[in-house]
């Protein structure tokens, strides 16, 4: 801290709690606001845009203060925490009328980023994961993800790249590391990762393994398939640490680690995530996959179906059983309306019975959870009259949970409050005290009208009235016409402008009782509240399982929803290598083109043994782009459960996708485009397998046009005669030279995206069809953006130019096969450049058989003086 804030016994306060957590921002609790000090004032101040200001604090002159409200907690507590602050929240454990000392004040809660429960600061539609990483000495590297709001818990473990592509397709918070590794983990893993600093001993197998075992009450790990994982239980227990010094220590929920083992799930690196747009767009205006196939009903759905799109199956059986749901669920209209009624009523289960577990739920989620349960019934009834057997699996495992079901709703109200104490909670006849104390409390002002009658019979005062205020309590107005009958007995309190107070001893007793009462009503329904909660708990695991269940339920049908209204079909997903789609559409794409405007489907035929390799050519803004990413992005979608946007598909298991499309520089590291392109070349080609799809889009065109057309050659040559695999590629280019590849390499096909020439106007036909193209259209895109006039007709005439002074064999027909020369050479003397013209005639006039090595160095030597502008 900048200051010394110790003057007063309210700051020694403040820096004592803040001590505790001197990283968090401390919302000090100062009567009905919530004040900041110092440097955490002044960064609230600007994150918040509410006043700084300063007041007095002894001899130290004065300290910055800001504050607010009590009540607008939820709505400046998720505003720091998601500009990434953790915030500790010192509460009042007192009533301060009850004491004449400073009030005892503690720190009740700890939110940070990546561990919060509040609805305010969650979305609902995505999870809140906190992550911790533990490094070892060997390359493994230990990685698990916790969400508290769900409860759902997952370890892993692997080499750096494996758990890049984690930590990118969990998307944590927060991200936890032994101290000392902050900047390792920045190095190993891209991205911007808010992380903090945990003490080493806390990344130790003994301190770790015992807390899990705690944790899950359990002897062994065996049963969560970690056993002999000892990075990645090292970070599962780091976690638990963390929820413990963060005073996040109800933890019923958290019943099970989950084991995230490479290779059950399509590999996709941060890059294919980012470039195939699967959950986010790349522009503010665009829309992502999973905006297009997002037609869930309940947010703990929407959760499931993000991921499942960063988590593709590779089990073909598993993907066919979410397959075979999807056309169940289109066979049968009548299951998907009764499953959506039932969906809605279910809202976002998984989260409130979690809130249940960490005792933060309120009576008006009790009242949510009551009809979720009551939707489990039907559903399950309609899951095991289904002649889908995965449907009848879904429905063996669904729980209606009748007691507690009942119990909640014989003992709390239908509108219920969303907080204690703001409301009737508990029905009546529940308990008899509760009802005859409510029949005190509220139904005082008839007896009080009683009261008031009986007076003014009594006194022959008409105008007397009996009132309340929070000063004197209930009083008796009389206007100082009548003051004169007022009975001797009564007590004068207040004298208005034309009107006297008074109490009496009957009010007095009414009064003490009336509130009495009241207090006795609050402490008996959090009584009865409280024991329903725990009683609700006992049930944790099972309705847990029913949230999952539901939660897979409502993404199958929101895939079903969307194959309906997109006209996607069923691919046949299997074990071989092959991939075909007939017709393919671009998912997103078609959504946002006007009606009038149908997509120009495409037929695409890959496989290992035939036409591994697609090299696809055409001018830009043909649809060489979108026919590369829609292959991508059906294959994902049928590895994920769901139809395709195509007339009829075959996709065999495919273990891993990449994509190296698009121009992304990272200048900010020191990276040009090219730099980018190698970086994510190289990484296709150290990972791919003989299951990989690869997509390269105008790689080479961040460098030079040779540098460009030779690497490009390289790597599809490097591609093709790969002695342990042959990966599916679709290869983008505007190289037209690399269509000379056809010719020697088998396993190459030429395509082109179609356009027409039609009056000096290019047509985009966007059809895919065999054979090359020459030319790339660049100027009319030129046009088409409306570039100056005189600019196109300029470019125009240069192309010309340049056509007719570069007539010449292409230069892909100096490239041979390795299978025939040994290696890949690019002619020399292809290059047109006036000095290497002249070197090639000093060479080419040469008599080497009877030139002597004396000669040879003077030749040389000319060369060299050719070279450096001195011939």
């Amino acid at each position: 801290m900048a200051k010394k804030i110790v003057e007063t016994p309210l700051m020694r306060q403040y820096v004592e709690m803040k001590g505790k957590h001197p990283d968090a921002i401390l919302l000090f609790r100062v009567g009905d606001f919530y004040e900041t000090f110092s440097d955490d004032a002044i960064v609230a101040s600007e994150i918040l845009g509410i006043t700084l200001t300063r007041r007095a604090n002894g001899s130290a002159q004065y300290v910055e203060l800001a504050g607010f409200p009590h009540h607008a907690l939820d709505s400046y507590l998720p505003k720091l925490v998601r500009a990434g602050k953790r915030v500790a929240i010192c509460e009042q454990l007192e009533d301060p009328k009850l004491t004449k000392k400073l009030v005892k004040r503690g720190i009740t809660e700890l939110v940070t980023p990546g561990v919060a429960v509040s609805d305010t600061v969650l979305n609902h539609r995505e999870n809140n994961f906190v992550a911790a990483v533990h490094f070892t000495r060997s390359a493994a590297i230990g990685v698990a993800f916790l969400d508290i709001s769900t409860g759902e818990f997952f370890a892993a473990e692997g080499d750096a790249d494996y758990v890049d592509k984690l930590i990118n397709n969990f998307s944590p918070k927060e991200v936890l590391v032994e101290r000392g590794n902050r900047r390792l983990l920045e190095e190993k893993f891209s991205g911007k990762l808010l992380s903090f600093e945990l003490d080493d001993w806390i990344f130790t197998d003994d301190a770790a393994g015992d807390r899990l075992l705690k944790q899950f009450a359990t002897s062994s790990l065996k049963g969560f398939g970690v056993h002999g994982m000892h990075a990645s239980i090292v970070a599962a227990g780091a976690i638990l640490h963390y929820l413990d010094i963060t005073n996040h220590t109800q933890t019923g929920h958290i019943t099970k680690l989950t084991r995230v083992e490479e290779g059950t799930y399509v590999r996709l690196d941060k890059f294919t995530v980012r470039n195939l747009e699967l959950v986010e767009p790349l522009c503010e205006d665009g829309r992502s996959l999973l905006q297009i196939l997002d037609r869930t009903v309940t947010p703990m759905g929407a959760r499931l179906m993000r991921r499942w799109l960063l988590f593709p199956l590779t089990d073909v059986k598993a993907i066919n059983a979410r397959l075979d749901v999807v056309e169940g669920f289109m066979r049968y209209p009548d299951e998907r309306t009764l499953l959506k009624e039932g969906l809605e009523q279910a809202g976002d289960m998984e989260r409130v019975i979690s809130k249940v577990a960490v005792g933060r739920v309120s009576p008006r989620e009790l009242v949510q959870l009551r009809d979720a349960l009551r939707a489990v019934a039907p559903i399950k009834a309609m899951c095991m009259q289904s002649a889908t057997t995965a449907l009848r699996s879904i429905g063996e495992q669904l729980n209606p949970c009748e007691c507690i079901r009942d119990r909640i709703a014989r003992e709390i109200v239908d509108d219920a409050p969303a907080a204690l104490n703001r409301g009737v909670v508990v029905r009546p006849g529940v308990d008899a005290e509760l009802d005859e104390l409510r029949e005190i409390a509220y139904q005082g002002k008839d007896y009080l009208m009683k009261v008031q009658q009986r007076e003014i019979e009594a006194t022959g005062i008409p105008s007397l009235k009996i009132g309340y205020n929070n000063v004197f309590g209930y009083y008796i107005e009389v206007t100082n016409t009548h003051k004169a009958k007022v009975p001797q007995e009564w007590i004068r309190k207040q004298t208005l402008v034309n009107a006297e107070r008074y109490i009496t001893q009957e009010l007095k007793e009414y009064e003490e009782k009336i509130l009495g009462a009241q207090d006795r009503i609050a402490i008996i329904e959090t009584r009865i509240f409280t024991d329903l909660v725990s009683a609700v708990s006992e049930y944790i695991p099972a309705i847990q399982l029913d949230a999952h269940m539901l939660a897979r339920l409502d993404v199958l049908s929101a895939f079903t929803r969307v194959a309906l209204e997109n006209h996607y079909n069923r691919p046949v997903v299997d074990d071989s290598l092959v991939i075909e789609f007939n017709e393919a559409r671009h998912p997103v794409i078609e959504r946002q083109l006007p009606a009038s405007e149908p997509y120009i489907s495409n037929s695409v035929s890959l496989s290992n043994d035939a036409t591994q390799i697609m090299m696809i050519t055409g001018p830009n803004m043909s649809g060489k782009s979108a026919l590369l990413r829609q292959t991508a992005l059906n294959v994902i979608m049928a590895q994920a459960g769901c139809f395709v946007a195509a007339e009829s598909a075959r996709v065999g298991l495919v273990d891993k996708v990449f994509t190296r499309v698009g121009a992304s520089d990272n200048i900010s590291l020191g990276e040009s485009t090219f730099m980018v392109e190698m970086n994510e070349a190289a990484s296709i080609l150290n990972n791919m397998s003989e299951r990989s799809l690869i997509l390269f889009d105008e790689l080479g065109r961040g460098t030079s046009t040779y540098d460009g057309i030779s690497i490009a050659w390289a790597i599809v040559e490097h591609i093709h005669e790969h002695a342990g695999m042959h990966p599916k590629t679709l290869f983008a280019t505007h190289y037209h030279e690399l269509n000379d590849m056809e010719a020697s390499y088998p396993r190459i096909a030429n395509y082109n995206v179609s356009v027409k020439d039609i009056g000096g106007k290019v047509v985009f036909m966007r059809k895919l069809q065999r054979g090359g193209s020459e030319h790339s259209f660049g100027i009319h895109v030129a046009r088409l953006a409306g570039m100056p006039k005189s600019i196109v007709e300029r470019a125009t005439q240069v192309l010309h130019l340049l056509e007719a002074s570069n007539r010449r064999d292409d230069i892909g027909k100096e490239i041979t096969s390795p299978a025939v020369e040994g290696g890949m050479q690019l002619s020399f003397f292809q290059l047109d450049d006036p000095v290497l013209s002249q070197i090639r005639d000093e060479i080419l006039t040469l008599d080497i058989n009877n030139l002597t090595p004396m000669a040879a160095l003077n030749k040389l030597h000319d060369i060299r003086a050719i070279i450096t502008g001195k011939a």
